[in-house]
């Protein structure tokens, strides 16, 4: 029972991190129907920023907020300079560029801090904490704490707020939602700032977690963070919440019990292959 427990807390916190990243990707694509896989670039800009502010600081919050802060803008700017000039052509070519502009920021952060890991020592102790008759280490707490809290701000900015019934008026229809009214280019580009914000919280959690920073670490979740919008239903913020843990909870579990008979990445398309036999539209989607 020790053990189950063990992998439960550890699944819930890789759940935790999947939905943070893949949230602004199922915001993004639910608006502006935009494959944004430029989105694991701006995830491990926030990685590298996360873990600038903390060496300047030494506190982990200031860390979070300097890469949800830098993030926020870079998304708004992909916004203004990137997917606004290319909203009336066909949806392949935001995608294309999209791959392009990953593929060259990895190169950017390459030759900006180079090509290796850079090392991340968790401000946190190493000493797992007692709940009970269970273990949690303390950056699995906050890795967590963090999300859970990220999460419900979201929430609360989509159902509470003019800005959130604006980006849900704009992903029943875009253009119907700019004839009643709605500042269509303010609440895109916030929408985009939103989401790589979380792109960003995201990406120091995952540098704190598992101690370490490198160029390349957003070229795997940004196709696994679509593994998730697809299980999700596209463009379905619960939906893909929902998803993420699923995800965790399935590496996770599988990873403990058959060991790595594949690569740990390859698990979240083997899930994906599986499921969408049974549920082409994704778990979570309407008819």
């Amino acid at each position: 029972m020790a053990a189950l427990a063990a992998h439960c807390v550890t699944a819930l916190a890789i759940g935790s991190i999947y939905a943070l990243m893949a949230l602004g990707l199922t915001m993004t694509y639910g608006v502006l129907r935009v494959l944004h896989i430029a989105h694991g670039a701006v995830y491990t800009l926030g990685a590298y920023v996360g873990l600038l502010a903390f060496r300047a600081t030494g506190s982990f919050l200031a860390a979070l907020a300097a890469a949800g802060i830098a993030c926020g803008i870079a998304g708004a700017l992909l916004y203004l300079l990137v997917y606004r000039p290319m909203l009336p052509l066909p949806r392949y070519v935001p995608l294309i560029a999209s791959i392009g502009l990953l593929i060259f920021l990895q190169d950017l952060y390459r030759l900006i801090w180079g090509p290796y890991t850079l090392p991340f020592a968790a401000p946190f102790s190493s000493a797992p904490l007692r709940l009970g008759s269970r273990a949690i280490t303390p950056a699995q707490l906050v890795v967590m704490a963090v999300a859970a809290a990220l999460l419900a701000a979201v929430w609360w900015l989509l159902h509470r707020t003019r800005l959130g019934l604006a980006w849900r008026a704009a992903a029943e229809d875009l253009e119907i939602a700019g004839t009643m009214g709605v500042s269509l280019h303010k609440a895109l580009a916030a929408n985009l700032l939103v989401g790589s914000a979380l792109a960003g919280a995201a990406g120091t959690l995952v540098g704190m977690y598992y101690g370490e920073v490198a160029p390349t670490m957003g070229f795997v979740p940004s196709y696994k963070g679509f593994v998730i919008i697809i299980l999700g239903g596209m463009g379905n913020v619960l939906g893909t919440v929902a998803a993420s843990f699923l995800l965790g909870f399935s590496e996770t579990f599988i990873v403990a019990w058959a060991g790595f008979l594949l690569p740990r990445d390859a698990i979240a398309f083997l899930v994906m292959l599986v499921l969408l036999a049974f549920r082409p539209t994704g778990l979570f989607a309407s008819r």
